[in-house]
């Protein structure tokens, strides 16, 4: 039988439930390669560059690690000025003999740079000298400068000093500070006279609050805030000192100083302590912006800590406004906790609002404008966000004078935590570029992120050792360490209007972040258009990674802007790569005259331009002007390779036919019909050269192609079918000529001439599935109604015409023949017929499928589902096709007589010859095919003859018809044995079928049948067979009467089976199982034969020795007849379960003396096989079995020891005496034989045996574990310990005179050794227990301990009342309880609170 077309998985005919899904048709032949060998491969962009070539992936250029985010400009005068080691003339006019090293920088309106002498250089923006601020100072030497603040009026300087001084200088009087702020005394701090900053602790944030230019606040390296108001008064300076944060240490008492490196005097400078949480990373006011808002009159200031970040409002009073703690999971790295940073953003005009013209002069209109102000701040790793508004409160205040209750409104500030995410790397400065966009620094790179996203969007790599530190100066000597002052750069990276400033260690420069329009200029500066071209593309679609500054945020606009860039540069690329100076200069001609290759240019230049194209969803450029430039160029074929990628991949479907002919005819040139097929059928028909496709296809034999070119281009169905009918016509000839072969290589060679056209041929299956279905062949894309319609109508009409038909109609058409012989008679349905011989399951898969389509609902069409069933019950009864094809078209029927019976009625007696044709059919590896069938038909149709349909059903093998049948008719044994016949099903289906039988059989009188019995009992080698264990239980719980018969069954020889069939039924685990979860108690059946119970015994001893007394204390007492029993564990030698028998059925003194008797013949035995070398291992069985009914001796004397009750028939210390005497016997003996023997010889034990001091050692330590246990409960009244030793010593003494004392001594020896390490380990143990309970006791304590320090005058957290008062008293007689988060409550506010 040839080998059929279908796998029996894809066949809708076979029998396989789980379908996979619907998969092209078509099969790729050597002249029709349909996969994707030939897709595009990542192609190349290369630059137009002058200077040479540059290769740029097809991936987005963002992804491009070099890729430039900013663009940095050195300010060269600025540099020059302030890194210069000679003074200027500048200089030596103002009479600044030294500036010093630059250390902090503030630039928001003009460039102010803070020196290492306490000078300000200040810098416009077109880097002239505007001034130095400090020259005519007075003050003693006060530092390098550490931090600066220009006013928001860019009128003012103010600087923060290491001395501890804060100076204000007016820029119109430059030459001498407006506003001194010294540090304060520790005495005068200590006194309570005065607030401010410690001496020589450096200031490291001074900010100016809101619009004054005498507000300031500052903030010092010791966690120390203030606010500073520096007013005069009768021209007297009148400084108002307020701390917002932090306190004074315990100690204020004066340091030890240093001198400062350079000034003439010296000036305290404290050596910076080790980091502590009180620390201020940084601190900032919030400033003014370009539109008020409500909150500027809070005059908001936030600082930072390693703890916690604050925000306090000065004005209309001091008031903290917002706290928040650090959380521990915002700690991951040792960096992460000292390391915080903040900016704030300020209102500015909100860009969704509608602007006025002019703009209001009511405040209110135009604070309503503004945005809200913006905080970002960051502890290590994580950035946040905040925004801050005020909210209105009206209460009730009370006129003191009048006593007149009136409404108040007050303004309160609202924090609205608004986002929160995690930057790559630690942060150590974060400044705003704009409202949507933070400038980022980290140690190793700038980072751009956006707020609203979260995301980070542009990334640059920097170091931050190229930054200048103000404590850079102080690793010299040790105060500072060089890893903590490289990281302290957060003063010289500021952002203004866009501008970035950066002062570094050797010079200072300003940079933009680049936008897309800049990105783009760049790349066609460096004559790069293609990769400027590809960039366009990415921002015109969205997938361009970084910023997209200067889009707009409208769609439609983005695309009009970058659509029209993008048409500019495809056009000006071309243009360039085609010009005729191009052709002469350095990118084709080199020095040495050998000229450059340009093609992968060329081909570039074609792929970027697709792409934008389809991006633009416009390909006219790239078919008209760019294909125009390549022709006249006689580089078309460039063209042609770059632009087929994009076809056979769908992105290019319509093509004009002149660059379609041109490809086509490429590849048939280049000797490549593959290609061009794949070419044929990816293009729109419409686009086609008809003639030239037919053709090629023709010439080639490139069938999916052509039937392409018919059904697509020419709405020709039926021709295709006509050209692989030719094909199977001439497959069949092949076949029959093949039957006249000689020898074995004209049959090979036959085969490889046949091979192409059988392929081909095969292609008419899944063709008349796709069009009988409603798609297309072989891209499986859906029809239009009409065109469907048209199509099928056409395949019927052709298929299941009755005679030949003329192809094609109308003048000039020919017969279709379908005869082996030429001029041969043609039959009825001739194509039908010829498919079905050719592959009848092919076919009738394809006839399947269509048969679930809505055309053939409709009967007034000419061909309906029951016109189909007919011409198949015609062509089948007239018996000149194969048993097979045959077999399967009653399959066909079968199966979809009862899917459609609205539209198929067909004659009792038809459906009944399908039956019994599906049964006697003797092919077996169909045999589930032809059953699924049967119950399709079974279904819709009830047959007569039962009992001999049930008979063929027998011999055909449909037992799952059977079980319905046997069912249905509550015939229980046959249903069984139908299920016992069944060799589709394994053991654990058949069981709970049978149970389930046996069960519904037995109701209502919870017996089985007399005939179910005997069919069970014949039944039961079946059973047996399926599974022993299964076959127990299904007996035990419906005939345990057959137990017997069952163990019969199985044979005297299958002593494995028999044993797993009683550990079974007694409900005992498997031989095999784990019993690691331990035993249970089993409670067998009472009904069991004495005859079973003996044999599982004997089966027990004999395959499972180990656990003989386990197995054995799972029965009840009274299960066995134990004389039995303990006779089978004797013949099987296992004496440790008759000694344990004894014991349990009640003969303890009995099992002692058996326990005795057993020694001295095993001693005997030991002895006796100790001369033979091949008896060794019996000597060690004999030794295993010896210490067994030791331990089992052991218990019983341990049980009756424990014993409460005195008045027990048995002395307990005879039993003891007993056992101990017959070890020490066994000892004696094999320490006498050994003394007979002679000393041990020194000859090597090469098979590991034991020797004779191996087994003395061994029983020696058997007595060591008697002694130890009975020392275990030697505390009992009836043992005495010293007479028992003395009763066995003497008894020793009369059996042997030479060598019980040393055996004794040997014995005792061992076990006070094994006392003494036992001792040794408890002791040690007890130690360690002694010293972990001390230091878990002492943290205890520790914890217990500490409490939290309540200063007088503290509120409650809940009623605002005082809880210690500042007069001394004592606190409040309730209590004060303190909660977990610090906050400190009374007792009943306490409860209150929590409820």
């Amino acid at each position: 039988m040839k080998p059929p077309f279908l796998h029996p998985t894809i066949s809708r005919l076979r029998s396989s439930l789980t379908r996979a899904p619907s998969q092209p048709h078509s099969t790729a032949t050597s002249n029709s390669q349909l996969s994707d060998e030939h897709s595009p491969e990542s192609s190349h962009l290369s630059a137009l560059s002058k200077d040479g070539p540059s290769v740029i992936q097809q991936e987005e250029i963002s992804t491009q690690p070099e890729r430039e985010v900013f663009q940095w400009t050195p300010l060269n005068a600025i540099t020059n000025f302030i890194y210069s080691p000679k003074a200027s003339k500048a200089l030596n006019t103002m009479k600044v003999a030294n500036l010093g090293m630059p250390t902090v920088m503030a630039a928001n309106g003009l460039i102010c740079v803070g020196t290492e002498t306490g000078f300000i250089c200040v810098f416009d923006f077109k880097q002239n000298l505007k001034c130095i601020c400090g020259t005519d100072a007075t003050e003693v030497n006060v530092g390098a400068v550490t931090s600066l603040a220009l006013s928001h009026d860019h009128t003012w300087v103010s600087s923060g000093h290491a001395s501890g001084h804060v100076r204000v200088f007016d820029l119109n009087k430059p030459g001498a500070p407006a506003r001194v702020v010294p540090p304060t005394s520790p005495a005068a701090i200590k006194d309570g006279r005065r607030e401010g900053h410690f001496p020589g602790v450096a200031i490291t944030s001074v900010g100016f609050v809101a619009g004054r230019h005498t507000a300031i606040v500052t903030a010092d390296e010791n966690g120390l805030a203030f606010y500073h108001s520096l007013g005069k008064v009768l021209f007297v300076d009148a400084t108002d000192v307020i701390r917002i944060l932090g306190k004074y240490p315990d100690d204020v008492s004066p340091e030890p100083t240093l001198h400062g490196a350079t000034g003439s005097s010296p000036m305290p400078f404290r050596k910076r302590r080790g980091r502590k949480s009180n620390v201020i990373f940084e601190m900032a006011p919030l400033p003014l912006g370009t539109c008020p808002h409500r909150t500027d009159g809070y005059s908001l200031v936030a600082m930072i800590t390693p703890v916690k970040l604050v925000i306090v409002g000065l004005k209309p009073k001091p008031t903290t406004w917002y706290r928040r703690l650090r959380r521990d999971n915002q700690v991951k790295g040792p960096l992460d906790r000292w390391r915080g940073a903040l900016a704030w953003f300020p209102s500015v005009e909100d860009p969704t609002s509608t602007p006025e013209k002019p703009p209001p002069k009511d405040r209110s209109k135009l604070e309503s404008r503004g945005t809200m102000p913006m905080l970002i701040f960051s502890w290590g790793k994580q950035l946040n966000l905040i925004r801050v508004s005020e909210k209105k409160v009206t209460q009730s205040v009370k006129n003191a004078k009048t006593g007149k209750l009136s409404q108040v409104e007050f303004g309160a500030i609202l924090i609205e935590e608004a986002s929160t995410w995690t930057a790559d790397e630690v942060v150590l400065a974060i400044r705003w570029l704009s409202a949507n966009q933070i400038l980022v620094l980290t140690p190793n790179s700038l980072q751009v992120h956006d707020v609203n996203t979260r995301k980070l969007i542009e990334r640059s790599r920097f170091s931050t050792q190229t930054l200048m530190s103000p404590t850079l100066s102080q690793t010299v000597n040790g105060t500072v360490s060089y890893a903590d002052s490289i990281l302290d750069v957060a003063h010289s990276v500021w952002v203004y209007k866009t501008k970035i400033f950066i002062l570094g260690r050797d010079t200072l420069q300003v940079g933009t972040l680049l936008t897309w329009a800049d990105r783009i200029l760049a790349f066609v500066m460096d004559g790069d258009f293609l990769s400027a071209i590809q960039l366009t593309r990415l921002y015109y679609v969205g997938e361009a990674e970084g910023n997209r500054n200067g889009l707009p945020e409208d769609l439609a606009a983005l695309k009009d802007m970058v659509g029209t860039k993008m048409r500019e540069l495809m056009t000006a690329s071309a243009d360039y790569a085609f010009s005729e100076d191009r052709l002469t200069d350095s990118t084709h001609v080199t020095p040495d005259n050998r000229g450059i290759d340009r093609t992968s240019t060329f081909e570039n230049l074609v792929s970027t331009c697709v792409r934008a194209c389809l991006a633009l969803d416009d390909l006219y450029f790239v078919f008209e002007d760019l294909f125009q430039h390549y022709d006249d160029s006689g580089i078309s074929r460039i063209y042609l390779t770059q632009l087929e990628p994009f076809i056979l991949d769908g992105s290019v479907s319509k093509v004009p036919p002149r660059i379609t002919q041109r490809i086509i005819a490429m590849h048939a040139e280049d000797g490549h019909p593959d290609l061009a097929e794949q070419v044929i059928w990816h293009i729109d028909p419409l686009c086609l050269d008809i003639n030239q496709a037919i053709s090629l296809c023709q010439t080639h034999h490139l069938y999916d192609a052509l039937i392409y070119v018919y059904t697509r281009a020419l709405q020709d169905y039926v021709s295709p079918i006509v050209i692989l009918i030719g094909l199977i016509r001439r497959v069949q000839r092949f076949r029959r000529d093949r039957a006249y072969r000689n020898t074995t290589a004209e049959i090979s060679e036959h085969e490889a001439v046949i091979e192409p056209y059988v392929i081909n041929a095969y292609k008419i299956y899944p063709y008349l599935s796709d069009v009988l279905t409603g798609v297309t062949y072989p891209s499986e894309e859906p029809l239009s109604d009409g065109e469907a319609s048209r199509a099928k109508k056409d395949i019927y009409t052709f298929l299941f015409f009755g005679r030949s038909s003329v192809w094609p109609e109308g003048e000039g058409g020919e017969l279709v023949l379908t005869s082996d012989e030429e001029g041969g008679v043609e039959p009825t349905y001739p194509y039908l017929r010829l498919l079905l011989r050719f592959d009848a399951e092919s076919l009738l898969n394809s006839l399947d499928l269509a048969f679930e389509d809505s055309y053939l609902n409709d009967e007034t069409r000419g061909v309906s589902r029951l016109v189909i069933i007919k011409v198949l019950l015609d062509i089948l009864s007239s018996s000149d096709l194969a048993p097979t094809d045959m077999m399967f078209i009653n399959i066909f029927i079968a199966r979809n007589v009862p899917k459609y019976p609205q539209f198929i009625q067909i004659s009792p007696s038809a459906l009944h010859d399908i039956l019994i044709s599906l049964a006697e059919y003797p092919d077996e590896s169909t045999r589930e095919d032809r059953q699924l069938a049967a119950e399709f038909l079974l279904s819709t149709y009830t047959p007569h003859e039962g009992e001999r349909l049930q008979r063929i059903f027998e011999e055909a093998g449909f037992y799952r018809i059977l079980r319905s049948w046997h069912r249905q008719e509550q015939a229980w044994g046959p249903l069984i044995l139908a299920y016992l016949h069944d060799p589709e099903l394994r053991g654990s289906e058949v069981f709970p079928a049978v149970e389930n039988i046996l069960k519904e059989s037995s109701r209502p009188l919870g017996v089985i049948p007399s005939e179910l019995h005997d069919t069970l009992l014949d039944a039961l080698p079946d059973l047996l067979h399926n599974s022993v264990t299964n076959t127990a239980l299904i007996i035990e719980k419906f005939a345990p009467d057959l137990h017997q018969k069952a163990i019969d069954a199985l044979g005297s020889g299958s002593g494995s089976q028999r044993f797993a069939y009683l550990r079974h039924l007694f409900g005992l685990p498997s031989l095999h199982d784990d019993h690691s979860d331990g035993w249970r108690p089993v409670t067998p059946s009472s009904v069991t034969p004495q005859s079973l119970r003996l044999l599982y015994v004997d089966l027990q001893c004999e395959l499972d020795r180990p656990n003989v007394i386990t197995a054995l204390k799972q029965f009840p007492v009274d299960f066995f007849e134990w004389s039995e029993v303990i006779k089978a564990c004797e013949t099987r030698a296992i004496y440790d379960a008759v000694v344990w028998c004894l014991s349990w059925k009640g003969d303890n003194m009995g099992a002692l003396q058996k326990a005795n008797f057993i020694h001295r013949d095993l001693t005997l035995e030991i002895i006796g096989h100790w001369d033979l070398e091949e008896s060794r291992d019996e000597v060690v069985r004999r030794l295993d079995t010896m210490v067994a009914v030791s331990h089992q001796a052991i218990r019983i004397c341990l049980h009756y020891s424990r014993l409460p009750d005195p008045s027990t028939t048995f002395n307990v210390q005879d039993m003891w005496f007993e056992l101990l005497k017959s070890q020490v016997e066994c000892v004696q003996a094999v320490s006498a034989n050994i003394a007979l023997q002679g000393p041990p010889t020194t000859q090597v034990n090469e098979n590991n045996l034991p020797t004779q001091e191996d087994a003395l050692t061994r029983l020696r330590g058997l007595v060591q574990d008697t002694f130890s246990s009975l020392v275990s409960v030697s505390s009992s009244q009836r043992i005495s310990f010293p007479k028992l030793f003395k009763r066995l010593v003497d008894s020793a003494t009369q059996t042997s005179k030479e060598t019980h004392y040393n055996e004794f001594r040997t014995i005792l020896t061992g076990m006070m050794e094994s006392y003494r390490s036992d001792g040794d380990i408890l002791m040690i143990t007890k130690q360690i227990l002694d010293r972990d309970a001390f230091n878990v006791v002492e943290e205890l304590t520790k914890v217990r301990s500490r409490g939290c320090r309540l200063e007088r005058g503290a509120t409650c957290s809940s009623c605002g009342k005082v809880l210690l008062s500042t007069n001394g008293g004592g606190p409040p007689t309730d209590g004060i309880k303190i909660s977990l988060s610090g906050r400190a409550y009374h007792a009943s506010c306490f409860q209150v609170t929590v409820v």
